[in-house]
């Protein structure tokens, strides 16, 4: 699967024009098959000279945006998307003969990509006023955190509408004239072929944007554009069991849509930071617990610390370097559901490296009484300890 578009680049996904352009640039002048030596140089410089191609292109973005990575190429391979109008092709546009071996679903498939529902012939679509995009950030967080779930702070550069032209770009006493594109409308329809006749799609005028009016002067906080870029802090409440690189969605904390449509949404990704002490495995922890040699003889019991507090965990007597002990109900909390993971406990006994005389005459004495002849000599304790 072909990298995402934005990530090509290393650009954002609310990148202006601009950026999107000198990103490319730079990428180009690195990828470039004469100047780079990486094996895959021709490869990433197709990617890059395709993800300028659709993000400087208004109607290619929206729809890139609209319908994913995935979806988008795979429309395009269908010849969804006429290159000179930036919309959908003519009836031998999609390839196949149109219809292809899919029959009518397919080409409702094709519609609901396009238009968002099934095909209507020779009807008209009316796109209306098109929500804001969704805007992705991250959040880091430790184990403890995501045990016990958490609110957190995130600060943000989005897009807002302008306070100071309320999101027109113009002064308000600013004269004005109406706009040839849509005669003042705000609207315009394009008419498209598609397999099953034509359909008139209507939506916003992009020279006035949808005000019907074309103005002398710009607003100078927003240079004409209605959209500033500020700096926000949210607060986001992490529920507890949430696993690493999942998203907890902000409704409505996203980009600004058309004039009279919702915001997009804030996607924050979860990093969770790993931990000194215990390892996760989905629900359940692991935890490596080092005992001495006379606790796995003759057994013992010790207090462990878990993340939901000090219990008892009883080590049987012959207990051996490597076995685990299975702890009910002490990994994380399922997310949105009721009870808790297990802990597992993988047991390690510590040969020691540094005894004293009683403790090496005990230990020739033990395995002396075992039947064992035994030489005590410099290496002993190493081999003793590499068998374990």
């Amino acid at each position: 699967m072909t990298e995402d578009f934005y990530d090509v680049l290393g650009v954002s996904r609310d990148a202006s024009e601009d950026d999107i352009k000198q990103a490319y640039r730079k990428k180009a002048a690195e990828y470039h098959p004469d100047v780079s030596d990486a094996e895959d140089a021709e490869e990433k410089f197709k990617q890059v000279k395709k993800a300028k191609e659709v993000l400087t292109d208004e109607e290619k973005r929206q729809a890139y945006e609209r319908l994913g990575h995935d979806r988008f190429t795979e429309a395009e391979k269908r010849g969804g998307f006429d290159q000179g109008a930036g919309g959908m092709g003519g009836a031998g546009g999609f390839g196949g003969g149109g219809m292809g071996g899919g029959g009518m679903g397919g080409i409702n498939d094709i519609f609901e990509q396009f238009f968002g529902g099934g095909g209507q012939g020779r009807g008209q679509r009316d796109r209306g006023p098109q929500p804001g995009r969704d805007l992705r950030t991250r959040v880091g967080l430790d184990l403890d955190d995501v045990y016990e779930g958490v609110e957190k702070q995130v600060t943000i550069t989005r897009p807002e509408h302008c306070e100071t032209c309320e999101g027109h770009g113009h002064p308000p006493d600013a004269d004005s004239e109406t706009c040839s594109e849509c005669n003042g409308q705000g609207r315009v329809t394009r008419v498209q072929q598609t397999p099953l006749g034509r359909v008139q799609q209507t939506q916003t005028c992009r020279q006035c944007g949808g005000e019907g009016e074309l103005y002398d002067e710009t607003c100078d906080d927003c240079r004409g554009e209605g959209i500033v870029q500020e700096e926000t802090t949210l607060t986001v409440e992490i529920p507890a069991g949430v696993q690493d690189g999942q998203q907890v969605r902000l409704g409505g904390e996203g980009a600004p849509g058309d004039p009279g449509a919702p915001k997009g949404d804030l996607l924050i990704e979860v990093r969770v930071r790993d931990h000194e002490k215990f390892e996760r495995d989905g629900d359940n922890l692991i935890y490596r617990l080092p005992i001495s040699f006379p606790q796995a003889v003759f057994g013992d019991t010790i207090e462990l610390e878990t993340l939901g507090g000090t219990v008892e965990l009883d080590i049987d007597a012959g207990t051996q370097s490597g076995e685990t002990l299975r702890l009910r109900g002490k990994g994380m909390p399922r997310l949105r559901r009721s009870g808790y993971g297990d802990l597992y406990v993988q047991v390690q006994v510590v040969t020691p490296d540094d005894l004293n005389e009683e403790q090496r005459e005990a230990l020739e004495a033990f395995a002396e009484a075992g039947g064992e002849e035994v030489e005590v000599k410099q290496g002993f304790w190493k081999k003793l300890k590499n068998s374990f």
